[in-house]
C-alpha cells in the first residue's frame, strides 16, 4: 500500500489547527507515530506546536491567534472580552499586548507561539453575553456592551488597568441602555453598584461630547 505523507492528511483536514488524536484518526496511524512525524515537520517549519497535543499548519491562510482559543480549554468555554473585544469592535484603537479572555476558571496567562492569552475569571452567573465572532464559528466574543461591562467588573476587583480606557469611540449601534442591563445582572450587589456608577460616568462623559 502506498504510504501517504502526514502533511497530506493535515491538508485534508482543511483548517489551521488540529489535535494529535484528530490527525491520528484521519490518517489511521498511532498517536505515537503521528507525534514523531509532527515533531519532524516542526523542525522543518511546516507545523507549529502550540500546546501539548495542539498543532497548527504553518502558513495556513486562516491561522491566527484567535483560532487557538477553542482548543485551549477543553470542554470549558472562554470568550474574547475586555479591551481585546473593545479593540475588535473599534471602540478603542490601542491593541492590547495579550488577548484577553473571560472564563469561569482561574485567572492565568497562557503562552503559545501564536500569542499570549490573559484569562480572567468571571462568576458563573455573569458568564454570558457572547456569541461567535461575525457568525463564523471561529471564536466566541462578548457583545460590545458586555465587553465594556466586563472591564468595569474587573476594575471593581482592584484591577486598575481595566478601569482606565484610552479614548472611546462608540458607534451609533452601541447601547448604553443594554450595557446597563448587563451591569444589573452582576450577581454580587457589592460589585454591581460601583459598576453601574462607573458605567454612568462613561455615558455622561461620552454624551457630553455631543453624541
Amino acid at each position: 500500500m502506498r504510504r501517504i505523507p502526514l502533511l497530506s492528511y493535515i491538508k485534508k483536514l482543511d483548517r489551521p489547527l488540529f489535535t494529535t488524536f484528530e490527525l491520528a484518526a484521519v490518517s489511521g496511524k498511532s498517536p505515537s507515530v503521528v507525534i514523531q512525524s509532527l515533531n519532524y515537520l516542526c523542525k522543518n517549519g511546516l507545523v507549529l506546536k502550540l500546546r501539548r497535543g495542539i498543532w497548527a499548519e504553518a502558513g495556513h491562510p486562516s491561522l491566527s491567534p484567535y483560532a487557538v482559543i477553542p482548543y485551549l480549554f477543553g470542554c470549558r468555554r472562554a470568550y474574547v472580552s475586555f479591551l481585546s473585544a473593545l479593540h475588535l469592535y473599534g471602540i478603542i484603537e490601542q491593541i492590547p499586548q495579550s488577548i484577553m479572555l473571560a472564563s469561569t476558571g482561574h485567572t492565568r496567562s497562557i503562552r503559545t507561539k501564536l500569542g499570549i492569552f490573559s484569562v480572567h475569571q468571571l462568576s458563573a452567573g455573569f458568564f454570558k453575553g457572547f456569541d461567535w465572532y461575525k457568525n463564523r464559528g471561529e471564536f466566541l466574543i462578548a457583545e460590545p456592551e458586555k465587553a465594556l461591562v466586563d472591564c468595569l467588573y474587573l476594575s471593581v476587583r482592584k484591577k486598575k488597568q481595566f478601569g482606565y480606557f484610552p479614548e472611546l469611540h462608540f458607534s451609533r449601534v452601541f447601547s448604553f441602555g443594554k450595557a446597563r442591563r448587563w451591569a444589573q445582572e452582576i450577581p454580587d450587589k457589592r460589585m454591581r453598584i460601583p459598576v453601574l456608577r462607573k458605567l454612568e460616568a462613561i455615558r455622561a462623559a461620552y454624551s457630553g461630547k455631543g453624541r
